[in-house]
């Protein structure tokens, strides 16, 4: 089990490593990856059953990354556990690379390639009822983002996993209220989020998405309920750790200039304990 302090440290040099790889390939969703972070540092070094040296254990958990234009945490995670090596996140998005700009699953470690909107949980619900099928224990994770509720696949697949009674299915919204042409609520109302969730069967948690504390105790203690999916509504705030990206739709893909760089390397350093040369 990993400590808050460990965590905390591990995401802003994810947070840092990201955007040096933005940076690097002058592409990249910026804010969304950030967003994210803390969230994936969690489930990664915390609470989900892998094995680096066997990226296809049988028993493993599994996640898969809906909102795939937020790869950059996700790859850099991968290569922090050795997954990959940590010199191919310099090929992030250059020619013939491995490392496109949504997750691919020619990558050890990625269970599926995604990247349209919408699609993620109907992958979950699949491998989540295979796994009852198969009389396995891994649990499915899936991370989608709050705009992608607007997409009529999520609840397609939201039915599935109520009618099936997949209680091994975790379902993750990244609710930081903002998405590439602006914020949520104007662009698609999507509220109440809760009641609707609830209304199609599942078990919903709702947590800030950047207290290492709640995120530990919730996505540790599932299923919450016997016979029932959980989803777990998680607060965030886009470009987190950032200053000048945090809550500015703007960064939602936007690449930082090398001053840029500099200011998030001074301000994420410290929090890693160790000075990094940006």
């Amino acid at each position: 089990m990993a400590d808050v302090q460990f965590l905390a440290g591990k995401a802003a040099e994810i947070r840092l490593n990201l955007l040096k790889m933005i940076f690097k390939a002058k592409m990249g969703h910026t804010g969304s990856s950030l967003s994210d972070t803390d969230i994936l540092t969690t489930l990664y070094y915390d609470v989900m059953q892998l094995r680096v040296d066997e990226p296809d254990w049988e028993e493993r958990d599994r996640f898969i990354l809906s909102k795939g234009h937020a790869v950059e945490s996700y790859y850099c995670i991968l290569a922090d556990m050795g997954f990959i090596d940590k010199e191919e996140l310099n090929t992030f998005c250059q020619y013939q690379t491995r490392l496109i700009g949504h997750p691919n699953n020619k990558v050890p470690g990625i269970e599926m390639n995604t990247g349209a909107l919408g699609h993620g949980l109907s992958i979950a619900v699949g491998m989540a009822k295979a796994a009852k099928m198969d009389n396995k224990d891994y649990r499915v994770f899936v991370l989608m983002g709050d705009g992608e509720q607007a997409e009529g696949s999520v609840w397609e697949a939201a039915m599935a996993g109520a009618h099936f009674g997949l209680d091994n299915l975790i379902g993750i919204i990244d609710r930081n209220r903002l998405q590439i042409t602006g914020a949520t609520e104007e662009v698609m109302g999507i509220e109440p989020l809760v009641g609707k969730w609830r209304n199609f069967g599942w078990q919903v948690l709702e947590i800030d998405g950047h207290n290492y504390g709640e995120l530990k105790k919730c996505l540790s203690s599932t299923p919450v309920e016997e016979g029932k999916p959980t989803m777990i509504l998680a607060n965030t705030i886009k470009g987190k750790g950032v200053s000048f990206i945090e809550n500015k739709a703007g960064w939602h893909h936007r690449v930082p200039s090398a001053s840029e760089l500099n200011q998030a390397v001074e301000e994420l350093s410290p929090l890693i304990g160790v000075d990094i040369d940006g």
